[in-house]
């Protein structure tokens, strides 16, 4: 599995994942909604931890500026 994430879109996701965070817990967000958000921000911390995103891969993408990333 190569990196595909690179630092910039590591943080964006962890910020966005923050957000959601925040939302949830000041109960701007609720039912249905708080819950496929929350995936979503578990989804894009679990994604810039590994630095791999499988659907950049599966498009061809990468936000690596090293093109020869290895695990």
């Amino acid at each position: 599995m190569k990196k595909n994430i690179g630092n910039t879109d590591k943080l964006i996701r962890l910020v966005v994942a923050l957000a959601i965070a925040i939302l949830y817990f000041a109960d701007l967000i609720s039912g249905t909604l708080a819950i496929i958000l929350g995936v979503v921000a578990l989804a894009m911390v679990a994604t810039s931890l590994m630095s791999y995103c499988g659907l950049y891969s599966i498009i061809g993408f990468t936000s690596c500026k090293n093109k020869t990333a290895k695990e």
